[in-house]
């Protein structure tokens, strides 16, 4: 039970803790009464990932007013971004991150991903999204929407290591939208009755 001023511990504590590094999907739907979280699955990570999404807020500047104050404060935009560490290297990681495309391999062997001048339709992900686990098991599911990787490419390889890359990857509205919010999603266990 929670103790004023020790903790604030309470029998709905575990419920409310995420635990552990989570996974990351590509397109991850809900159809037929069930996620596609084997389907969608990216890769492993190594480090864990971040996710942040963060509301721009202005506050209007007036005359007099020497703090900041209630009402006066303006949500004027919002970003909404994933970043991760993958130690898993796919084709389909470089061909985000570059923004590159399939080009004509000169080995049979070997695909190979060749740059291209502009960011195209495909190159946005229908969603990136964030599966974690709550302490009691339950799922806590971000999910980004239109998202591109927005920081390239980039490997250090080190002895005795395995190579981890970073990828940032950013939501992007709609142009048939309002263009005033992202669209971002967070499914949230809802409370067991009991």
């Amino acid at each position: 039970m929670s103790k004023e001023g020790k903790t604030g511990v309470t029998e709905n504590t575990p419920k409310n803790i995420l635990f552990g590094a989570g996974t990351i999907h590509k397109g991850l739907k809900y159809t037929t009464n069930a996620w596609n979280f084997e389907a969608s699955l990216i890769g492993a990570t190594s480090g864990g990932s971040k996710l942040s999404i963060v509301p721009e807020v202005t506050q209007i500047e007036v005359d007099g007013a020497l703090v900041k104050a209630k009402g006066l404060s303006v949500k004027t935009g919002e970003t909404a971004s994933m970043e991760i560490n993958f130690i898993e290297l796919t084709k389909d990681i470089i061909k985000a991150a570059t923004f590159g495309k399939d080009g004509t391999s000169d080995d049979s062997n070997y695909d190979v991903i060749v740059p291209k001048a502009n960011i195209a339709e495909g190159d946005y992900w229908e969603n990136i999204a964030f599966v974690g686990k709550t302490l009691e098991g339950k799922n806590v599911i971000a999910i980004l929407e239109n998202a591109i990787c927005t920081n390239g490419f980039e490997q250090e390889g080190k002895n005795k290591e395995g190579a981890i890359g970073k990828y940032t990857f950013e939501s992007h509205a709609e142009l048939t939208s309002d263009l005033d919010t992202l669209p971002w999603k967070i499914y949230y266990p809802k409370a067991s009755a009991g």
